[in-house]
């Protein structure tokens, strides 16, 4: 009987997803002070800033609980994807890659809260006056992935629905 290979094999997507995010961090704080910017595009800026919360700076205002909560919750649920790839089949493409991607980001996220006490955001995105919450390679990734889980999900109900009319 061959052996099926599992989704672990596309945790080369999460090896990608945190050097590069680590990587274009470490120029930030290298070449940035705090706070400086650079315009780039008419709507977009590299902008060195500290996040000590998560997404949108959720949390970023407690008295620095809320870092070990973020890194522990990293770790849980990057151990659950790591499982869910293993339990996938690596024909499971869409699944895969978000999964793993996720993984990336998570644990690049945490590797930094971890290091710094903070999370390294640099990607302003603005119109006008109104700024959309600076973010990073790692949020990118969890992004993609979490986008790529619900394009997956459509797929899957859409083959149910045709297999159940078949």
């Amino acid at each position: 009987m061959a052996k099926t290979k599992s989704g672990l094999s596309f945790l080369w997507l999460s090896v990608l997803a945190f050097v590069l995010d680590l990587f274009t961090k470490y120029l930030v704080v290298q070449k940035f002070t705090l706070y400086e910017s650079v315009n780039i595009l008419p709507i977009f800026n590299l902008t060195y800033v500290r996040n000590y919360g998560a997404a949108f700076s959720f949390l970023a205002d407690h008295d620095g609980w809320q870092k070990y909560f973020f890194i522990i919750l990293a770790i849980a649920i990057s151990f659950m994807l790591m499982y869910f790839l293993k339990k996938n089949t690596a024909d499971q493409k869409l699944q895969n890659s978000a999964y793993a991607l996720i993984i990336g980001g998570a644990l690049a996220n945490m590797v930094d809260r971890t290091y710094h006490g903070f999370v390294v955001d640099f990607l302003d995105f603005y119109w006008d006056i109104y700024h959309y919450p600076v973010f990073n390679i790692a949020d990118v990734a969890i992004c993609i992935g979490a986008g790529l889980l619900m394009i997956d999900a459509f797929k899957t109900e859409k083959k149910k629905i045709q297999d159940k009319q078949a």
